[in-house]
């Protein structure tokens, strides 16, 4: 037998710490463990951004688990919905020309073909083609049917089997121009699982009349039955190669155990059991590369869940919320924030109202990570105020007095311990976007009181003086309770209190450009919105409270996972990866915090044996 040195090219390394990014391959002995380590290989489902519109038995593609497609689906009845899979989180698409569901999709997410389906009162032959915008109607399938196996691209597609009623054994190939008939497949059914290419593709399972595990591959002539899968089943999921895949999810059919969580990996030859979903689900879909990467997304009953599949030498922890520290100065809403504290254990919290309004308004807390601490109290009771900076070095600015409800222009700066009055704004506003450093601040729309004002002008402070822009400094929609986040010469403004309560807009230090809308209405969002231009984080909003969640890119929005509670008029702190966001209203005034980590990957180190 050769020596270890001989096969990877050096020795086994005795250390007293596990290194800190080791290589695949490497080994090594801790003596503080007593222990010989490697990398060892993962594979799991973790969960990931949820879709908008959660919906069972639709049409997915993109080959790819950080960039898919998912078009059509039912919740309670056929939708014409398109959604777009960035690797995190879902953003809408351009929508079908015909809404169906039991639809299959090949291709990439800009350029994929969706084709057949079922739409009351009966089977379609409708064929359609993405281009990354709008879907194109094209030449129709030559028979009518759903839930068939879909394999290649949006030029050469292969579509086989199928039900319209029962199963078929139909086999039609695309060539970018017409449908043409191929070779059947060896049996015909419904529900089956396909992926691969047009010449080299692979069937799986599928149901009517029964439940079945049979495997055939396409060569582009003719199929072949090979190895069965474990567990027959129809309405399964399925993405990869003729020699690389993963099957997942589905349903075995009256008798059985329902809607499956079971995944297996297909090696060219023979399946094997890998990880589980984290929940059963029939009629899913998803996407995939290989046996080593996919994305599982919807299924019955007409959930929104996301899971990415990874077989690596790391483990993935998926993003999500958890329950923090709660506030310890009282229930209440309106709270300012120094957004610009970018860790999660440094963050600012002041100002805000509780039910009926009271001298919670000049409360300041400062939160460590675990727990919220007293800081020192503001010069000047406010409500829906203003904020920028750290936690030793904050700056809070206009905001809602109450009595006499008027909006208010006092700006104070605080230096870690304690609130010092500075020069005030330029003009009296409240439930503004705010965002910057305590030395370099923005300001923009909000409503002012008691003119009852909406706005739409920005005002900038130095650290010392605020100044009012001209135009084009101006927002282009006219709004409050916005969300905002950034730096003075990078910052964005995002929904509010102006339909559609979507909006988006950058600031480049001298004038606001419109941009991608968010996915979901965040209205009152004030501060709570987290993060630099290019990676933010938008949580919440209400009435009615929302737990939608979303991540900018510099471009666009998707989901994230969503809060467990849904609030508006909070505070946050923190980055798009690592924040918080406390207090705010939700049926009423609360204390309670919410955590968000962004995902994470680290490296798998395993324990081995010498025998």
């Amino acid at each position: 037998m050769a020596a270890y040195k001989d096969l990877v090219g050096q020795k086994i390394t005795k250390v007293t710490s596990n290194p800190g990014e080791p290589k695949t391959g490497q080994m090594w002995y801790n003596s503080t463990d007593g222990k010989l380590r490697g990398l060892g290989v993962v594979s799991a489902w973790a969960s990931s951004g949820g879709l908008n519109t959660g919906r069972a038995n639709g049409g997915g593609s993109g080959n790819l688990q950080n960039s898919a497609l998912f078009c059509g689906g039912y919740t309670t009845a056929g939708v014409a919905n398109t959604e777009e899979y960035g690797g995190s989180g879902w953003a809408a698409g351009g929508n079908l020309n015909t809404g169906r569901y039991a639809l299959k999709a090949a291709g990439t997410q800009t350029a994929s073909r969706a084709f057949g389906g079922y739409m009351p009162p009966g089977y379609v032959a409708v064929t359609e083609s993405y281009n990354g915008t709008a879907w194109t109607n094209g030449p129709s399938l030559n028979t009518a049917r759903s839930n068939g196996s879909p394999a290649g691209t949006s030029t050469a597609t292969l579509y086989a089997g199928g039900g319209n009623p029962s199963g078929v054994n139909n086999s039609e190939e695309y060539d970018g121009s017409s449908w043409s008939e191929g070779n059947n497949l060896n049996s015909g059914r419904s529900g089956v699982a396909g992926c691969g290419s047009q010449t080299a593709a692979i069937a799986m399972g599928g149901d009517d009349p029964g439940y079945v595990a049979l495997t055939e591959l396409y060569d582009g002539t003719s199929w072949t039955a090979t190895s069965a899968m474990n567990t027959a089943r129809g309405g399964s999921g399925g993405g990869g190669t003729q020699t690389s895949a993963l099957v997942w999810g589905g349903h075995t059919g009256p008798g059985g155990p329902g809607a499956q969580a079971k995944t297996e990996s297909w090696d060219g030859s023979s399946w094997t059991e890998t990880a589980d979903l984290s929940s059963t689900r029939n009629a899913v879909n998803g996407t995939g590369a290989s046996n080593a990467s996919a994305v599982c997304f919807g299924g019955d009953p007409q959930v929104s869940a996301t899971e990415e599949f990874t077989k690596s030498t790391n483990t993935i922890t998926a993003a999500a919320w958890a329950s923090g520290g709660a506030l310890t100065a009282g229930a209440r809403r309106g709270l300012g924030s120094g957004k610009n504290s970018q860790t999660l254990t440094a963050g600012l919290v002041f100002g805000g109202g509780g039910n009926p309004y009271s001298g919670l308004g000049v409360k300041t807390e400062e939160y460590d990570g675990t727990s919220f601490t007293a800081g020192g109290d503001l010069n000047t009771y406010r409500y829906s105020i203003g904020g920028a900076g750290t936690q030793t070095a904050g700056l809070g600015f206009g905001g809602y007095v109450f009595p006499p409800a008027a909006s208010s222009n006092a700006t104070e700066e605080y230096d870690g311990s304690s609130w010092t009055s500075v020069n005030n704004m330029s003009d009296a506003r409240q439930a503004m976007s705010s965002f910057g450093t305590q030395t370099a601040a923005i300001a923009a729309a909000g409503y002012s009181r008691p003119t009852t004002t909406v706005l739409n002008t920005t005002l900038s402070y130095d650290g010392t003086n605020w100044t009012a822009l001209s135009s084009p400094a101006n927002v282009n929609t006219t709004r409050s309770g916005l969300a905002g986040s950034g730096t003075q010469t990078a910052g964005l403004a995002t929904g509010g209190n102006s339909s559609p309560y979507k909006q988006t807009e950058e600031w480049d230090g001298s004038a606001w450009t419109n941009q991608n809308s968010t996915v979901s209405e965040h209205k009152n969002v004030i501060n709570q919105q987290l993060g630099i231009q290019t990676n933010a984080l938008i949580c919440g909003g209400g009435p009615s409270p929302t737990t939608a969640t979303e991540g900018y890119d510099g471009t666009s929005w998707s989901t994230r996972p969503n809060m467990a509670s849904g609030r508006y008029e909070s505070a946050a702190g923190g980055s798009a990866t690592s924040g918080f966001v406390a207090g705010g209203f939700t049926t009423a005034n609360v204390s309670t915090t919410e955590e968000f980590t962004g995902e994470t990957t680290t490296a798998n180190i395993a324990d081995f044996t010498t025998s």
